[in-house]
């Protein structure tokens, strides 16, 4: 016998540890022989992550996948692992190097790469552990890591192949700079954030004028929020059209401060309504600029090192062709090695005191910051390496424009070709030293050898430097004859973008570029499960990688599911103070209800608005669960295979197994359209609704009865209905289903196989006579029951019920379920009229209309009086309600989710309304 309640945390722990001894997840499983393939590949959390709600709803949706597919008989492999973080992992470490005075250059790279092998081995990791809580069916035994010796093979040969394809190469532009963490960062790790700024306008001279700031025609004026940036401005643009500018397009105007000369461009980029009209272009540091600048070849000047601070004293690009006075160069000095913030101080300090300083504008604006330096990212002008990232596109743009791969829902294609029609080349190099080494080496002369191994690249280059004759060749000869390591190549210090071998990983974690056994059966994988905001940064890739080595597309299906906010529809954030943490859910109202909760809310396109209440909610269901299986103990039922479920002679049986049918259905059809709230949904309708509220009700009679053939029966299809049950949730709510699975085989019985790997339901039974029968009653009971709350009867109550107009069907169905509709409803008897009875409440119900008269049981005048106040109540909060939303400075000021909650309420009040006005409609009619 099941015990009197559920204890989640001490049954997860022990079905987690029963699947992992029994080897359940592993590739295959469970599997029938030649089975078709399934596999998935996990979105490779962070090695420094916890689980947070995202992963949660991620893993949640991908494990139903699995276990779905696994219970269908596949070859299923849900690949796990992690990645390095190559960002993260280094700050983890070097933050504790510092705690105790010592930096990763005291170190050296070797000592230091080692000191955050033994961090991850030691404390890397941890989330793996929390997927298994939450009940993710992963192959552990094949877990990954992007750093691992496999994977790091793979990445050596993308890069040398793509490399010598023409398809890597380097090369000096913009990137997002981190003066913090003195790396080149990717848009992903770039957050923008609302900061109260200024808007500098500044006076440019026009070159052979006496600059007069009285004088508009003696000047140009352009507005900038970064005064620092404007020592690298080699141009102004205006509008080809704007006839303000129209007569200095052509000529130069005089950059303060430096004294160069710029000249005056027509460039689409600057707009006539915006600022002055006029823009100032440093293509050095700023993205658009840079374009400006390519397309009217202007040069690019870097004033900053990498630690963004200013540097110009000897920097040949800044000094060409200008000839400083001595005045200018101790200018120049005060601005040498300042920050960038107080350069920009003092550059506004000193355009003031010449003239130049127009006005000055409060300005909030979004600045690109870091997200884990924290500070202002520069756009800054380095050498790095690149993908030729729109040659990759071509392929992958095909195949989903062709259908190959799908995105669900379909929406998020014009995104992915949005981006991917407007690549730009990838900077895969990143100035860390935790991550996969760049394979290149560098000769005396700059030349680049790409090899696999050092090795490999010294060859080259000897072969190389030999073939040049003359000096290079004497010279290398002589390295040779007294051969040092290093004397002849210096290796790359830059590391590889995180993204580089995250992008090689439906191949690259089954063994490739070895030919292997899970290479063959599980690539292409079956399906992706991800989050909208790496669509670009790593499904994209994933493709151009795997249509370029594998030939072959790595999913034909990509589901992408939506965020997941606090209650109201807010973005959680640690400053807000709004964030949810899934592991504290699990702790308190365990695995199952936190996974069904997120299912049952996971709408295709629509965010998940997570209250912990709901999450209270869905464990009720458990709980509701878990008693009706200990109530059917209680009356007998067992699993009997040797009840043919086609003989079943009751209707009540009847009307479950078609039921079950139908909702098995249901379920199948919305796991695999990745419909998966309304799997969800529809298991939910029939396990509560259906057998826990109707079914087990209905049966209560018989199993109270003597008719023993009929209890044979509802036992037996109880068992069958039960075990259905169990396996249709169990993608949804593993734990819990594996427990009553393994507790309900039977005395001193086992199952012949875990849940896990016992065959999803695909039940034909149909009997549409009994459903419509028994589904007639149901809607008569809720009928008079609904009834019975909105006119406020007393629980207790009894009442009469008239019937006229009814059939020869309804009238059999009346007598033959009299006892039920009398328990069940509350009726003290049912008879037949021509009219309906005075004071009646009235149900439609098919061809007959069902009266309650309610006369006798309630005040009619009192219950009116009631209903209309409590309609004044709520029609007063849809006004107040509706005044707000119709303030259109209330629905531009407020938070989105501010004004999506107001609707919400609104939509609430107004279906109580309805109720209420039906209610009082009733009243009404039936007072005499």
């Amino acid at each position: 016998m099941l015990d009197k309640t559920y204890d989640a945390q001490s049954v997860e722990p022990r079905i987690a540890e029963l699947w992992e001894r029994e080897g359940a997840f592993k590739a295959g499983a469970g599997a029938e022989p030649g089975a078709e393939p399934f596999a998935i590949v996990i979105p490779p959390p962070n090695v420094t992550g916890s689980l947070h709600m995202g992963h949660a709803l991620n893993n949640t949706l991908q494990d139903i996948l699995t276990r779905f597919e696994r219970m269908r008989g596949k070859n299923v492999l849900w690949q796990p692992g992690m990645d390095h973080a190559g960002i993260a992992t280094q700050m983890v470490v070097e933050r504790q190097l510092a705690a105790t005075g010592v930096s990763r250059r005291d170190l050296g790279r070797e000592e230091f790469i080692s000191r955050v092998w033994a961090w991850k081995e030691q404390s890397g990791g941890s989330i793996m552990h929390q997927l298994k809580r939450l009940g993710a069916s992963c192959d552990w035994s094949r877990e990954r890591f992007t750093m691992d010796e496999g994977l790091s093979e793979a990445v050596l040969e993308v890069f040398v192949r793509l490399y010598k394809e023409g398809l890597i190469y380097r090369d000096k532009r913009l990137v997002n700079w981190d003066p913090k963490l003195l790396t080149a960062i990717s848009d992903l790790e770039v957050e923008q954030r609302e900061v109260e700024g200024n808007l500098w306008h500044f006076r440019y001279p026009v070159a052979g004028a006496v600059f007069d700031p009285e004088n508009p025609a003696t000047y140009i004026t352009v507005a900038t929020t970064r005064p620092e940036t404007m020592l690298g401005d080699t141009g102004v643009a205006v509008h080809p059209e704007d006839e303000r500018y129209r007569h200095l397009v052509g000529k130069e105007v005089v950059l303060p401060i430096v004294g160069r000369l710029i000249p005056v461009v027509a460039d689409e980029y600057s707009d006539p309504e915006k600022g002055t009209g006029a823009v100032k272009i440093t293509p050095a540091h700023d993205f658009n600029d840079f374009e400006v600048g390519k397309r009217n070849r202007l040069p690019a000047i870097n004033v900053m090192t990498v630690e963004a601070r200013i540097s110009i004293a000897n920097n040949e690009d800044f000094l060409a062709g200008l000839q400083p006075s001595e005045e200018q160069k101790a200018l120049w000095q005060r601005l040498e090695g300042l920050d960038r913030f107080e350069a920009r101080r003092l550059i506004v300090e000193l355009m003031e005191e010449g003239g130049y300083l127009a006005k000055v504008e409060p300005h909030r604006h979004a600045v690109p910051h870091g997200d884990r330096g924290g500070v202002p990212i520069e756009p800054f002008l380095t050498d790095q390496w690149y993908v030729n990232a729109a040659e990759l596109a071509k392929p992958a743009i095909a195949s989903v424009r062709e259908g190959r791969t799908a995105f669900v829902p379909k929406n998020w294609e014009k995104t992915y070709f949005d981006w991917m029609e407007n690549i730009q080349p990838w900077c895969i190099s990143r100035q860390l030293w935790w991550g996969h080494q760049i394979p290149a080496w560098y000769g005396p002369d700059g030349q680049v050898f790409v090899e696999k191994t050092e090795e490999a690249a010294l060859e080259a280059a000897i072969q190389h430097y030999i073939a040049l004759e003359g000096p290079w060749k004497a010279w290398v000869e002589d390295k040779l004859e007294n051969f040092q390591p290093g004397d002849i190549l210096t290796r790359d210090e830059d590391v590889l973008d995180t993204w580089f071998s995250s992008a090689l990983w439906p191949f690259s974690t089954l063994g490739w570029p070895n030919r292997t056994p899970e290479l063959d059966a599980y690539y292409p994988t079956s399906v992706l499960v991800t989050g909208f905001d790496i669509i670009f940064f790593w499904v994209a890739r994933m493709m151009m990688m795997g249509l370029h080595f594998m030939d072959e597309e790595p999913f034909h299906t990509v589901y992408v599911h939506a965020l997941v906010r606090d209650k109201t529809g807010a973005k959680m954030s640690k400053s807000k103070g709004n964030v949810i943490d899934p592991l504290d859910l699990i702790s308190e109202y365990g695995a199952d209800s936190l996974r069904f909760t997120l299912t049952i809310m996971a709408a295709q396109g629509r965010d998940v608005k997570l209250d912990p209440a709901r999450v209270a909610g869905y464990r009720n269901f458990g709980t509701k669960l878990w008693n009706a299986t200990r109530f059917a103990q209680m009356n007998g039922v067992a699993r009997n295979d040797e009840f043919w479920l086609q003989d079943a002679k009751l209707t009540v049986n009847r009307w479950i197994l078609t039921e079950l049918t139908r909702a098995a259905r249901a379920v199948t059809e919305a796991i695999e359209s990745y419909r998966f709230n309304e799997a969800a949904g529809a298991a939910y309708r029939f396990v509560w609704n259906l057998f826990c509220d109707w079914y087990l009700e209905l049966l209560k009679p018989i199993f109270a009865g003597d008719d023993q053939a009929a209890k044979a029966e509802s036992q037996a299809v109880a068992a069958f209905v039960l075990d259905e049950i169990y396996k249709l949730l169990h993608p949804m709510m593993p734990f819990m289903t594996e427990e009553l699975w393994a507790r309900t085989a039977g005395e001193g019985a086992e199952r012949p196989t875990l849940l896990c790997h016992a065959r999803w339901p695909e039940p034909e039974f149909e009997d549409a006579a009994a459903a419509d029968e028994i589904n007639w009653l149901v809607e008569l009971v809720s009928g008079i029951r609904s009834v019975r709350s909105e006119m406020n009867v007393p629980a207790g109550a009894v009442a009469p019920l008239v019937v006229i107009g009814e059939g020869e069907t309804t009238r059999e169905r009346l007598t033959r379920h009299d006892a039920a509709i009398k328990r069940l409803a509350r009726v003290e008897s049912v008879t037949y009229a021509a009219v309906p009875p005075r004071a009646s409440a009235q149900i439609v119900l098919g061809e007959a209309t069902v009266c309650l008269p309610l006369g006798g049981l309630i005040d009619l005048k009192v219950e009116e009086v009631r209903l209309q106040k409590e309609l004044g109540k709520v029609t007063e909060e849809i006004a107040r309600i509706h005044k707000k939303l119709s303030n259109e400075r209330f629905v531009a000021n407020a938070a989105p989710e501010v004004v999506e909650a107001e609707r919400e309420k609104m939509a609430e009040y107004q279906a109580l309304q309805e109720k209420l006005v039906t209610a009082l409609s009733r009243v009404r009619d039936i007072r005499p």
